[in-house]
């Protein structure tokens, strides 16, 4: 994901808000509940309040890349905004609103709010606030989040959920779960009970290692309010850097659906591993005890880093918002990215899937649904 230090920049506090936002917002929340008759956390297909990024600038490790990686979080920036609320964590917002002047429609803009505040990493959906639904209110789980098992600095993104709270920016209470690493790509609902996870990340000794299998998925289902947690125990992407986020591999969807990556390349040395990961997921069931309906995601083209090491690009990666629309990311493989999309348009029945090219993010080891975290 990228180390790199802003202890020189001083964190802001100021909001520039967009105008026209608060009716907007009214309208979404009086929905968000609708979906879901008890306690809960949320399926990533329910109505949502908003959706964080964090942008990206010169002093972050996307110097490199800072051109298309802009043109990049653009493209998210709209196709978000464009039907729903978009809160944008960055280092400099006055320079931002001008670049969004300059670029995105006005419709859009009414629906940006910018906050300033330090951060380690642009990649907010595994430090930003986990949403449960508890006593027909939400509450906001600051979890630890400690670089991905220290592999990277991390302290000024493990601030960014209280000054957003501080704001007042988003619904709901705040919930301190400091105690405990989790984060945002690690975990899987479906707002009915079930979760979805990986054993090398959540059982990994760099997370919580105090804790065994049994008291972490005691803690889970108490914590996110869940009845069950299947747990994968295979399946990896080469270049991946999570320790195997589920947001890599196999996602829950609607009517008792998972979408995942299956390899069919003998030659590809994720084959075995997938293999194995496909054959778990058959073996798993619902609450009700039937099987989940598969719908299988292509692999990904092969793209290379300049060193020659593979990157971990994945079409499990999409992000869902309002209006029953899914971004999904592209890699520049018109066949492979119009099958990913069909297999998501199985998965989603009445869903629209727009496709956001991501090459440019997989240069720092993560892709859309990294880059993003939906709030209800």
């Amino acid at each position: 994901m990228g180390l790199f230090n802003r202890k020189e920049t001083p964190i802001i506090t100021d909001v520039a808000r967009w105008p026209g936002i608060e009716s907007t917002l009214q309208q979404t929340l009086s929905m968000a509940h609708t979906e879901c008759v008890s306690d809960c956390m949320p399926a990533e297909w329910f109505p949502q309040y908003a959706v964080q990024i964090t942008w990206p600038d010169e002093n972050t490790d996307w110097k490199p890349w800072i051109e298309d990686v802009t043109k990049c979080y653009l493209r998210i920036a709209y196709e978000i905004s464009a039907v729903q609320r978009l809160l944008i964590t960055c280092s400099d917002p006055n320079s931002l609103r001008n670049l969004l002047k300059e670029k995105l429609p006005q419709k859009a803009l009414e629906n940006i709010t910018l906050l300033a505040c330090r951060f380690n990493d642009t990649w907010v959906r595994d430090y930003g606030f986990i949403t449960i639904f508890e006593n027909g209110d939400c509450r906001l789980l600051d979890f630890k989040f400690n670089g991905w098992g220290g592999k990277f600095e991390a302290s000024a993104d493990n601030a960014v959920n209280k000054t957003i709270f501080q704001h007042h920016l988003l619904r709901g209470k705040y919930q301190d779960e400091q105690t405990f690493v989790l984060e945002g790509g690690s975990i899987e609902s479906d707002g009915n009970g079930t979760l979805l996870t990986t054993s090398q990340c959540l059982l990994n000794p760099n997370r919580n290692p105090h804790l065994d299998k049994a008291h972490i998925e005691d803690y889970l289902l108490k914590t996110l309010k869940s009845r069950q947690v299947l747990w994968l125990d295979h399946g990896y992407l080469s270049g991946d850097d999570t320790d195997s986020h589920i947001d890599t591999l196999a996602r829950l969807c609607p009517d008792n659906t998972i979408a995942y990556v299956k390899c069919t390349d003998p030659e590809d040395e994720h084959h075995e591993e997938l293999q194995k990961m496909e054959r778990q997921l058959q073996s798993f069931r619902t609450l009700q005890g039937e099987p989940f309906r598969l719908v299988a995601l292509p692999m990904a083209p092969r793209l290379y880093d300049a060193d020659g090491m593979r990157l971990p690009a994945t079409y499990a990666n999409y992000l869902i918002t309002n209006r029953r629309r899914i971004l999904m990311p592209t890699y520049g493989d018109t066949a492979t990215d119009c099958q990913a999309s069909q297999a998501l348009e199985t998965a989603f029945p009445g869903y629209s899937v727009t496709g956001i090219d991501c090459k440019v993010l997989v240069e720092q080891h993560g892709s859309l649904h990294c880059s993003t975290m939906q709030y209800y």
